[in-house]
């Protein structure tokens, strides 16, 4: 025992020994508190090399040191106050979903992942490293949106005003050719002429909404000086043509038709020939009808697949009905109502299905394909293009709104929270 105490004390000795000759060396220290968690040294001047580094590649200037290193930490603070909300409701961000994230920005940057990873080592940063900073990025932006989205209200008359002034704005840049037509009336017109001459304006108005030519309508109808020209009113805005047709007009699609319309000169005819400075949004639906079904345990794909094939040959061969077979075999909730899945952007539908639909003309029916629901025969009935102006005009101003409340919402929260957190930023000489 004794011989025991002596080697102990004797260890203990060369260890004072030579603690007392090495230098001290400083590996890292806390530079901030947040809540139950720290914000390190280390942490702060990782980010200010990347903010420098950043800056430089893009010619910006920065602050002085100080100034930034305050603009740093106080950015940690937020990041950290963030990320401990994100931990108590339980926002995670998965594997896939990060790699799904990487692989975006490298495309972004016309890359593969694996060439984006070496840009990332080549610029000194251990890519597990910038990987496990994107997930924090990534927390950090859901449990942003997701605690302050709820605290925007966007009422309709807010989206309606600001599409009107965006309208006015905008308004003397849209020109409109338009086409007239005028039945005239004759000199000291009488009630009876009045009857008449609206009676052939309704037949020109009907005439020309199921499709005829509006310059041969107007040559062989019109009793004004631009008969000879088809009707051709030509390129107007809305300040610079009679007010009766600006009223009419003004936000109106390509290929309208208004009248008749009764002037001191007789019943006027108007269609918006064309326009300009207007941005058009147009979308595609088709209509189609489909019988699926479902492979199973005791239906195989192949399986599937023959029937099918079978049932195609027999609507081809004007042995069965694509509606019959539809409600009898069809799975799925469309098969009650004949296979009808009515009208669609096809880009709601399964990539597959709406590829298939895609390569066909209207009344062709596709071959047997399988989707992520199962097996398919389509049949497309129908395309149309639709003006989606309006539609995108209001999801526009909506947009608007949000952004510019949600910013202000988003620095309303975080002042928030952090006035209810704990923080406590130390000073170098702290420790």
């Amino acid at each position: 025992m004794k011989k025991l105490l002596t080697l102990c004390f004797a260890c203990s000795t060369l260890f004072l020994s030579i603690s007392s000759q090495a230098k001290v060396v400083e590996l890292d220290r806390v530079a901030a508190v947040v809540n139950d968690s720290v914000i390190l040294e280390s942490d702060i001047q990782d980010l200010i090399i990347t903010v420098k580094s950043n800056a430089a590649k893009n010619s910006q200037a920065l602050p002085s040191d100080n100034a930034l290193r305050v603009q740093v930490i106080d950015k940690l603070i937020d990041d950290t106050l963030i990320l401990g909300i994100g931990e108590r409701v339980g926002v995670q961000v998965s594997d896939a979903q990060l790699d799904e994230t990487l692989t975006n920005i490298a495309a972004q940057s016309q890359l593969t992942v694996e060439q984006f990873r070496e840009n990332i080592i080549a610029e000194g940063t251990s890519f597990e490293r910038y990987r496990e900073s994107l997930r924090k990025e990534l927390i950090i932006s859901d449990v942003r949106r997701n605690s302050v989205r709820r605290r925007v209200y966007i009422s309709p008359q807010e989206v309606e005003s600001l599409i009107q002034t965006i309208k006015d704005q905008s308004e003397d840049k849209i020109e409109y050719h338009l086409g007239h037509i005028l039945i005239e009336f004759p000199a000291n017109v009488t009630q009876e002429e009045v009857t008449a001459s609206k009676e052939r304006a309704d037949k020109v108005v009907e005439l020309l909404n199921n499709g005829s030519d509006f310059a041969k309508i107007a040559l062989a109808s019109s009793g004004d000086n631009l008969a000879l020209k088809g009707g051709d009113f030509g390129w107007k805005t809305i300040n610079e043509m009679p007010t009766v047709f600006a009223e009419l007009v003004d936000g109106q699609a390509k290929g309208d038709i208004f009248g008749p319309i009764r002037t001191g000169l007789g019943y006027s005819i108007v269609k918006i020939l064309d326009q300009r400075g207007k941005k058009i949004v147009e979308v595609e639906e088709v209509e189609a009808r489909h019988i699926l079904i479902t492979p199973s345990i005791i239906l195989s794909e192949e399986k599937a697949q023959e029937t099918l094939q079978n049932f195609l040959d027999k609507i081809a061969a004007g042995e069965a009905d694509f509606g019959e077979l539809a409600k009898e075999h069809s799975d799925g909730p469309s098969g009650v109502k004949g296979g009808e899945l009515g009208w669609s952007d096809p880009n709601n539908y399964d990539p597959a299905f709406r590829d298939a639909l895609a390569a066909i003309n209207v009344d062709e029916y596709t071959t047997p394909f399988r989707s992520s629901f199962g097996w398919h025969i389509a049949q497309l009935t129908g395309r149309r293009i639709l003006d989606a102006t309006d539609k995108a005009d209001e999801n526009n101003a909506y947009q608007i709104i949000y952004q510019r409340k949600f910013a202000a919402e988003a620095e309303r929260w975080l002042k928030e929270s952090r006035d209810q957190a704990y923080v406590e930023i130390f000073d170098l000489g702290d420790i």
